[in-house]
């Protein structure tokens, strides 16, 4: 069993944080929390901790994982931008809104074999000034073992995953819903209604989004 370093994310001092991000970047895995649910991930260009989060998961190798980032100009590096995608991402990052894009020459890599990349801007302060700090973004996902219930609570998340990853940053109890999806790699599809209605997504595009 690993020693995972445990941190209320209100007590955060800058220099822990330049630490934490410093790390993450190098490789280590960290539960953090969201402005939807909790979160599992590592630096993006990480491919063995990216392989150890499948595992400690329980998950398929392969399957996607998101690419949360500071900012849009981070995100901008990584992936391609549409006239939709943009009015998406200024609409509502940071936010709730996964957007599914081409990549960018810097972000191929990340793509695991598929067409785009799941992109976000968290709402989340604490993870949002993690990022800022990070030299690239962090691939995430979900914050559960595979096909188990997302997990929003600080007890559960230790019960989880304390001796399994690096760092575990405790934001409180957050809330069960996730983010909505947007897949924008060819015909605008909405893969999943999350936290952004679909109704607002179709309004700020001004046409009727397809959905798979």
């Amino acid at each position: 069993m690993r020693r995972t370093h445990i941190f209320k994310t209100m007590e955060m001092t800058d220099e822990y944080l330049e630490m934490a991000a410093r790390a993450v970047d190098g490789g280590a895995v960290a539960v953090v929390p969201t402005d939807t649910v909790y979160g599992i991930g590592t630096g993006a260009f990480c491919e063995p901790s990216i392989e150890k989060i499948y595992r400690i998961k329980e998950r398929p190798a392969g399957s996607p994982l998101q690419i949360l980032t500071g900012t849009l100009a981070q995100a901008r590096e990584v992936a391609v931008f549409s006239e939709a995608a943009e009015k998406l991402a200024a609409a509502y990052w940071p936010g709730a809104l996964t957007a599914i894009l081409p990549p960018a020459e810097k972000g191929r890599a990340l793509t695991r074999g598929f067409a785009g990349l799941g992109l976000r801007v968290p709402g989340n302060a604490f993870l949002v000034s993690l990022l800022a700090r990070m030299k690239a973004p962090l691939a995430c996902t979900s914050a559960n073992l595979h096909g188990q219930p997302v997990l929003t609570d600080e007890r559960t998340i230790l019960e989880t995953f304390d001796g399994k990853v690096d760092f575990i940053f405790l934001g409180g109890t957050l809330s069960p819903t996730a983010s909505s999806v947007v897949d924008l790699t060819a015909e605008p599809l909405l893969l999943r209604e999350g936290g952004v209605p679909r109704a607002e997504l179709e309004k700020t595009l001004g046409f009727r989004l397809g959905v798979k």
